[in-house]
């Protein structure tokens, strides 16, 4: 994760308390981040590493037509879905990357970039991925899944890196997938897996 060394502090805290989270409510987490919780038109983006900054985007009328026609092109399965979720987050960081200065934004441990204005780190990922699948989930487009809080894994005491990911739930099975941004850089389709697998790698591993 990309870390900024003033903020190591608050932000352990922080994952320290999401390390065994598996809460559906996402509100512990904004609250911890310093964040907004999204509206049926506005996404708050974090950029510049522990959510220092937020970006708030206004959705147009095309924005959601497109956001729909990307997530309802999985509703013929879980598995569709997932890949569903995973063109939406693509698309919507090449869609706000201009505005937020995110569009060169760096996947995984780039500590040269800690506290750049438009660059992010996992806290920031996290948060924006859970954002725009909690605006998805507000307004119908989600058929097998649910947004739940933000995982973390590695508290330096174990002997891993600190990591974060936004999580969603299979509704049929019950089932956690972490959807991981963080990894590669900006509009790339972020790493999905089971969530118990992606809590079993180490931080650093793509």
């Amino acid at each position: 994760m990309k870390f900024k060394l003033v903020t190591t502090v608050p932000l352990l805290i922080a994952l320290a308390g999401c390390n065994a989270q598996t809460s559906s409510s996402t509100s512990g987490w904004i609250s911890a981040m310093n964040n907004r919780a999204p509206t049926k038109t506005t996404i708050y983006v974090c950029h510049t590493f522990g959510c220092s900054l937020k970006y708030g985007y206004h959705f147009t009328k095309v924005d959601l037509a497109k956001l729909k026609r990307i997530l309802h092109a999985g509703r013929k399965s879980p598995e569709a879905e997932l890949k569903a979720i995973g063109n939406a987050v693509a698309w919507f960081e090449k869609r706000v990357g201009p505005y937020v200065g995110s569009d060169k934004d760096k996947g995984g441990l780039d500590m040269r970039n800690a506290g750049v204005p438009g660059q992010m780190d996992c806290i920031d990922e996290a948060s924006n991925t859970t954002s725009l699948i909690t605006f998805a989930q507000k307004h119908g487009f989600l058929k097998y899944h649910k947004v739940q809080s933000p995982v973390a894994r590695g508290f330096f005491l174990d002997g891993r890196y600190p990591h974060a990911t936004a999580v969603v739930l299979n509704t049929e099975n019950d089932k956690r997938y972490a959807i991981d941004s963080w990894i590669y850089d900006n509009g790339v389709f972020p790493k999905i897996k089971p969530l118990e697998d992606w809590m079993a790698e180490s931080p650093a591993r793509y």
